[in-house]
């Protein structure tokens, strides 16, 4: 879906998304096919068989990959019965009559409360100034992030001007609807707008129905403008606390709004430890900020900075352990609990109140923190995006009858990653040949990402749906940078439900005739495969397909293989490789470029001697089909980067070396296989059909190495291995001459007369 089509016309909206039909298919018809050139496979030899040297498979996947994630507030309800009686669920709140409004519920908070808070509260930065336009206008609007301890300042600042007398008010009533009755003379009023970005619908009377959506009322200064009279007539004060966002972006801008920021986490701690442990010997305190500090109860919250409120529930469980009421293994199962409420916090009750445009804002949220697991560390930018496609399949799951749009000037940038509890940072995305930079969104805290996927996939069936479209379409986007992390995502919730994923994700990619999906839902399957219980599964589904007929299925299941994953081990995968092969034509070409990417995938697996054995066994046995093989992959050695060749199992060794070839790649972490890999590299040389290609793209990596140092020193120390014969000193003599001769990009003399030097050192051998 493109950036000037973000959704679909009315009659196509129930339809799944369809995927563009791929530009110059081979199979566009008989005819066509029939008057195409043969191609070569040599001269193929080393294209990366998803596309170009950007786009699908190249360029950025391998930082994709290594980035990828390891793996509201519930409604109340009221019942209003025939005698005007409320209840809340079997509890009684009030009684109205006929002709009056909907109670108020509202009530003093205890003076024991105030006074614990006056023990444990952590001032907050610009309390002061909080307390002046307090003392100025008698209201005061704070905002800030759920848990920020918004509310703990709003209690302090009014028991402290309105002596402990602090009532909340009803937040199932808007500002504009408090009347003076509402209003206790010299109080301090507390209300708490629930986040649903300051918009109410007016209330419904008994007996009313509704036919059509009211227009809500939007939270503006006019509203606080009257509160505030309301307030100074009573010589009372009053805060409103609003959630960060669209509406507190707004207010903030104005005359009452304020930023309530987070004390600081040790300090909240701190306080609350002290109270919990007052009875408690000498050092119970210091025992217990120190357990706070270990690494395990750091690694088990899985976040960069507590909240105050997280705070205040992380002092609790300390001091239970400190007073011997936890052990150290039931302290970190409460902690690790920290990450899972805050998912749970986040989507419970989502698509309130049901229907649109009043549930698209919290659709909206709840579509960027999904986008935000899946994107995390990447790019702003592809995260915004990708969150606006989730939204809109989200509300046409919700209300198929209604338009969906987007807001053009809805949440600012700066604002909108408070949403998920998310920074944005200044970062850089590797694209093979350049690094560019880029604006990042991340989570503060790594466990968020893995619990927020866990959270929707597995307590909400009916977001599966939209979300595996969503997915689907992100895994047709040609930038490594989505697929890739759409892909992994993909396959961690196959190995959560893989009935399902496979399915709905899997399956439907592996079936186009796109090189993208294709390699998507490879990458899918091999991310599932991690999971020892599903790994089964994913070997006997790739078998079988790789037995297909389906070209794609059978595509699929040979990029999967590059993978080692699915079948559990480097050598199991040749052995799967060199299967589909030997069942294949001899003028297959599309089948024997796919099946060297993934040969040349393993090579960069962490295992390249067991693959250049295998190489070495494959050249012995005789059969055409195999050299062959090895004789594309060798090819592509030489031109074919590292960064393309990225794998699910980290390498780290060969990062540094991601923009090389991958055979200097080789000859720099694995020098002990130069013998091999000259011996292999020799034979395809020497092979007639093969060897002229060869010849050529040795000759663009002797180009590419003259103009880095490392490069040229290793490319020095290899090609004495590569002349051990006259007539491959003669070979690669004429090659250097050529190459220095050249009209247009005429070779280094400099680093050509070290290249002849080193190809006269293999006689001495």
């Amino acid at each position: 879906m493109s950036d000037q089509d973000d959704s679909p016309p009315q009659d196509e909206k129930n339809e799944e998304p369809q995927s563009p039909p791929p530009s110059g298919s081979e199979n566009s018809g008989a005819d066509t096919a029939e008057q195409q050139p043969e191609a070569n496979p040599f001269e193929q030899a080393g294209r990366n068989p998803l596309g170009g040297s950007g786009g699908t498979g190249g360029a950025g996947t391998a930082h994709a990959a290594r980035r990828t994630f390891a793996p509201g507030r519930a409604e109340r309800t009221y019942e209003i019965r025939g005698d005007g009686q409320v209840f809340e669920g079997n509890y009684f709140i009030g009684q109205f009559g006929p002709d009056s409004s909907p109670p108020v519920v509202q009530g003093s908070v205890p003076l024991e409360a105030l006074k614990h808070l006056a023990d444990v509260y952590c001032e907050a930065s610009g309390y002061h100034r909080m307390k002046q336009l307090l003392r100025t206008d008698g209201l005061l609007v704070l905002c800030g992030e759920s848990g920020s301890g918004r509310k703990a300042t709003a209690l302090a600042l009014l028991s402290e001007l309105a002596d402990n007398q602090v009532t909340r008010l009803d937040p199932s009533h808007a500002v504009h609807e408090i009347t003076e009755q509402m209003i206790e003379a010299g109080a301090g009023h507390l209300l708490e707008l629930p986040p649903d970005d300051g918009r109410r619908e007016p209330e419904r009377h008994r007996g009313e129905t509704r036919k059509e959506p009211r227009r809500p009322s939007r939270l503006s200064e006019l509203h606080l403008d009257r509160f505030s009279e309301l307030l100074r007539k009573s010589n009372a004060y009053g805060v409103v606390l609003v959630e960060s966002g669209d509406l507190a972006d707004r207010l903030l801008r104005g005359r009452y709004g304020m930023y309530c920021p987070p004390a600081p986490a040790e300090e909240v701690l701190h306080r609350h430890l002290r109270v919990l442990l007052k009875s408690e010997p000498e050092g119970a305190l210091d025992s217990a900020r120190a357990l706070a500090g270990r690494s395990d109860v750091t690694e088990a919250l899985g976040l960069d900075e507590l909240r105050p409120r997280e705070a205040a529930r992380l002092a609790d469980h300390l001091a239970r352990r400190q007073k011997g009421e936890l052990t150290d293994e039931q302290l970190l199962d409460d902690c690790a609990t920290f990450v899972r409420a805050q998912a749970r916090a986040w989507f419970a009750g989502a698509d309130r109140p049901g229907m649109l445009p009043e549930a698209l804002p919290t659709l909206s949220a709840a579509a960027f923190r999904i986008a935000v697991a899946v994107f995390n560390g990447s790019a702003y930018s592809l995260t915004a995006e990708a969150a606006e496609l989730l939204a809109w399949e989200l509300a046409v799951t919700l209300d198929p009858e209604q338009p969906v749009g987007r807001r053009l000037f809805g949440t600012h940038a700066e604002i909108r990653p408070m949403v998920a509890r998310s920074v944005l940072e200044d970062g850089e995305i590797d694209l093979g040949d350049a690094r560019v930079p880029m604006r990042a969104i991340r989570f503060q805290g790594e466990s968020l990402a893995t619990a927020v996927l866990r959270e929707v996939w597995h307590g909400y069936h009916n977001v599966r749906g939209p979300m595996a479209r969503w997915l689907r379409i992100l895994c047709d986007d040609p930038r490594p940078e989505v697929w890739v992390r759409a892909s992994i995502a993909a396959g961690v919730l196959c190995s959560w439900d893989w009935i399902y994923g496979f399915g709905e994700l899997v399956r439907p990619m592996a079936a186009l005739d796109n090189p993208v999906p294709q390699m998507a839902a490879a990458t899918a399957l091999a991310e599932a495969a991690r999971d020892p219980k599903v790994q089964p599964a994913v070997k006997s589904l790739v078998k079988d397909w790789a037995k297909s007929d389906d070209d794609a299925l059978l595509a699929t299941a040979v990029l999967a293989h590059g993978y080692v994953l699915p079948a559990g081990s480097v050598s199991a995968s040749l052995d799967a490789l060199v299967s589909v092969v030997r069942r294949q034509d001899d003028d297959d070409v599309d089948v024997l470029g796919t099946a060297s990417f993934s040969v040349m995938r393993l090579l960069a697996s962490g295992e390249p001697e067991t693959v250049t054995g295998r190489l070495a066994d494959w050249l012995k046995d005789g059969r055409r089909k195999l050299a062959n093989l090895v004789l594309i992959s060798m090819i592509g050695t030489l031109t074919m980067r590292t960064t393309y060749l990225w794998g699910l199992r980290e390498v780290p060794e060969l990062e540094p070396y991601d923009a090389q070839p991958l055979l200097v790649a080789l000859l720099a972490t694995r020098p002990q296989l130069a013998p091999e890999l000259a011996a292999l590299l020799r034979h395809t040389l020497a092979t007639a059909r093969a060897g002229e290609t060869a010849l050529d793209e040795l000759g663009s990596l002797l180009r590419r190495a003259s103009r880095n140092e490392e490069a040229l020193r290793l490319v020095c120390d290899f090609l004495p291995l590569l002349a051990e014969q006259r007539r491959d000193r003669d070979r690669l003599r004429s090659l250097l001459e050529d190459l220095v001769r050249d009209r247009d990009r005429p070779l280094n003399r400099a680093a050509a007369s070290r290249m002849w030097d080193a190809v006269g050192e293999g006689a001495d051998r």
